[in-house]
């Protein structure tokens, strides 16, 4: 109860503050690319329920057939301001609406790919699909700071499997053992300290300082492993 009454506090007064910021972003994604100015994408939520999750579009809506899932390091999907929103963070900003809806927290584990989830989720992915997936998160910085570096190549799918959601979601299962308002008020902070560093330039960064709790959490074999099936 405690952490929704935050989540509406919050979204509510973010909306206040950037709703012009959104709309200004909005306007240059119209003007700089043909097509809506938002996407809107299915994510698993809780129960792995989908729902729709809204974002500023930052990519061309014509991405011919069998386009990828996952944004790649460099993207050719991309164009120039849709890199400037993603760089920043500000393509997000639209969930805080997903926030006020009682779709998402401000703090959760990153919503995924609704198709991402009946592929690859086995018992960590199960287990993060207990709550409210979240705008931050300890998955979230880590993709920002290292896991972006990581999808290069001609099959990032593939990479984002087997090398990156792995992390992500031991990651967020350590951060749901820990769970707290304390440690949710934390990782806003990270969240925004990190986003404030990529934009002044930086690119090297420690590992978080959930990674050895997280490593050792991949290192035990789960014992059902299963593809989990999303709800209808």
């Amino acid at each position: 109860m405690v952490k929704r009454l935050f989540d509406i506090l919050a979204a509510a007064a973010a909306l206040v503050i950037v709703g012009p910021v959104i709309l200004l972003a909005a306007v240059c994604v119209k003007l700089c690319s043909s097509g809506p100015a938002f996407y809107c994408a299915q994510r698993a939520g809780v129960g792995g329920r989908p729902f729709t999750l809204y974002k500023l579009r930052t990519m061309h809506v014509n991405q011919g057939a069998g386009a990828s899932a996952v944004t790649g390091a460099k993207d050719p999907r991309i164009f120039a301001f849709g890199s400037l929103l993603r760089k920043t963070k500000l393509d997000e900003l639209p969930q805080l609406l997903n926030i006020l809806k009682g779709e998402m927290s401000v703090v959760g584990p990153r919503p995924e790919d609704c198709v991402n989830v009946e592929r690859y989720y086995g018992e960590l992915g199960w287990q993060t699909l207990q709550v409210r997936p979240g705008l931050a998160g300890v998955s979230s910085i880590y993709n920002y700071t290292h896991g972006e570096k990581l999808l290069v190549g001609d099959d990032v799918e593939a990479i984002y499997a087997r090398e990156l959601l792995p992390v992500k979601l031991a990651l967020e299962v350590i951060y749901l053992q820990n769970a707290s308002m304390a440690y949710d008020v934390r990782l806003i902070f990270r969240t925004a300290i990190t986003i404030a560093q990529i934009a002044a330039g930086k690119q090297q960064f420690d590992d978080p300082p959930e990674m050895p709790a997280a490593q050792q959490l991949l290192a035990q074999k789960p014992s059902d492993d299963q593809p989990f099936q999303l709800a209808a």
